[in-house]
C-alpha cells in the first residue's frame, strides 16, 4: 500500500473510525483501524465488533494498493502531529507502516490487516430513507431515556418501528418513555431495537443542516446506516421491547397548556435547590389557570407560578425536575400540553400542535 493524502482528509476520516474503536479490549486487533486501499479508492475501517465504522472514498493518490491494520491511537496523535503539508503513507515489510509529511519521517509497527474483522454485510433489501437532520433530531430528542443498566437488555437500545408509513423511534427507562415520529411515503414495515451507542455516535456524524440524507437497511442481526461520508453497520439487540403505545392515552383528568420557554425556565429555577446532585423533587399544584410550583430543599425554597389554560380537575403532583427539563427541551414547539390522570399516575407531555413528540414521566409519591 502507497498513497499521499492530505493531513487534513486524514484527521477528518479518522475522526470518523474512532467512534468505532473501544476503550478497552481484550483483542489487541479491534484497537487498530483498517487502511485499505482497492481499485474503488482510499478507505478507513474501525470495527468493536458491535459497530463497524467504514469512511467512503477518501481523496488521496493511490500509487500501490494494499492494506494494513495499525494502533489507532498511536495512528491519530502521530498524523495530528505532522506538519500541514501531503502525508506519505506507505507499508513496509514486516507490516511496517511508513508516513512521511515535509521533513517529519516516522516508521511504526502495525499488524497482519487479515486478522482485522471485516464490515458485516447486510443485504440491501427494504431500504428506509429520511432526511439526515431529521433522523439526527429523533435520536437526540429521545435517547436520553434509554436504560443505563443491563437488567434489561433491549431496553439499552432504543426501537425503531416502522408501520403504517410512519418512523417511530421509542426509548424506555424505569422512569420515563420518549417516543418521536416520522411520516415516510410506501416503506414496509419494521421493528429492531438498535444498541444507543450506535445512535449515539451516528447522531454525531449526522449533518445539523442541508438535504443530505439517510438510509437504513435492516437484517436478521444487523442494521445498515449509509451517511454522506461513512457506513455504518450495526448488531441489533435481540428482546422484547416495552408495548408503549397503550400508554400513550388520552384518558387524562387533568390538562393543562403552558409556556414551553416559561416553565422550562420555572423547572430550571428549581434545580437550583438542589445540592450534592441530590434529586430534589418538584411539586406542581395545578388550580384555576394557575400552576404553582415549589421545591423545598435543606438550603431553602422555590415558589414560582405560570399561568396556564387548564382543563378539569385541581391536581398536586411531584417529579424529578431533570426528567421534566429532558422531554420539555427536546420539544421544538412554542407551547405544550401535559396530561394528568392522578398523583400517581403518568404525566403525558406532547407538543400543543403537533403529535410527532410524546413523551411519559412517573410521577415522585410526595410525602
Amino acid at each position: 500500500m502507497h498513497i499521499v493524502c492530505s493531513k487534513e482528509n486524514l484527521i477528518s476520516n479518522i475522526n470518523i473510525v474512532l467512534k468505532a474503536v473501544p476503550v478497552r479490549t481484550t483483542l489487541p486487533i479491534l484497537e487498530c483501524i483498517l487502511l485499505s486501499v482497492t481499485d474503488d479508492g482510499f478507505f478507513m475501517l474501525g470495527n468493536d465488533l458491535e459497530m463497524a465504522i467504514e469512511t467512503k472514498y477518501i481523496e488521496a493518490m493511490i500509487i500501490e494498493k494494499g492494506n494494513i491494520a495499525v494502533d489507532a491511537k498511536r495512528f491519530s496523535d502521530i498524523i495530528r502531529k505532522l506538519p500541514d503539508e501531503d502525508v506519505i503513507i506507505k507499508v513496509e515489510k514486516d507490516f511496517t507502516l511508513y508516513i512521511k509529511s515535509g521533513k517529519t519521517e516516522f516508521k511504526i509497527s502495525a499488524q497482519n490487516p487479515n486478522e482485522f474483522p471485516n464490515l458485516p454485510t447486510v443485504e440491501k433489501n427494504d431500504k428506509y430513507t429520511l432526511p439526515a437532520k431529521e433522523f439526527r433530531n429523533m435520536i437526540r430528542q429521545t435517547i436520553f431515556s434509554v436504560a443505563t443498566t443491563e437488567d434489561k437488555p433491549a431496553l439499552t437500545g432504543e426501537l425503531i418501528e416502522i408501520e403504517d408509513n410512519t418512523m417511530n423511534i421509542v426509548a424506555v427507562d424505569s422512569f420515563r418513555v420518549s417516543l418521536r415520529n416520522f411520516e415516510m411515503q410506501e416503506v414496509k414495515d419494521a421493528s429492531n431495537i438498535v444498541p444507543a451507542k450506535t445512535l449515539s455516535e451516528i447522531s454525531k456524524l449526522l449533518p445539523t443542516d442541508g438535504d443530505r440524507e439517510v438510509t437504513i437497511y435492516f437484517a436478521d442481526t444487523h442494521a445498515l446506516f449509509e451517511l454522506d461520508d461513512a457506513t455504518v453497520v450495526s448488531r441489533l439487540i435481540d428482546g422484547e421491547f416495552l408495548k408503549y403505545k397503550p400508554i400513550f392515552t388520552d384518558d387524562y383528568t387533568t390538562m393543562f397548556t403552558v409556556s414551553r420557554s416559561e416553565l422550562l425556565g420555572s423547572l430550571e429555577r428549581s434545580m437550583l435547590m438542589s445540592t450534592d446532585n441530590k434529586k430534589t423533587p418538584v411539586k406542581l399544584n395545578i388550580d384555576k389557570d394557575i400552576l404553582v410550583i415549589t421545591s423545598t430543599a435543606e438550603t431553602g425554597k422555590l415558589y414560582d407560578e405560570l399561568s396556564i389554560n387548564m382543563e378539569g380537575k385541581s391536581l398536586e403532583i411531584g417529579f424529578n425536575p431533570r426528567y421534566l427539563i429532558d422531554a420539555i427541551k427536546a420539544i421544538e414547539t412554542d407551547d405544550i400540553v401535559l396530561q394528568f390522570k392522578t398523583s400517581l399516575s403518568p404525566c403525558i407531555i406532547k407538543g400543543a400542535d403537533t403529535d410527532i413528540y410524546k413523551y411519559l414521566i412517573l410521577p415522585l409519591r410526595m410525602d
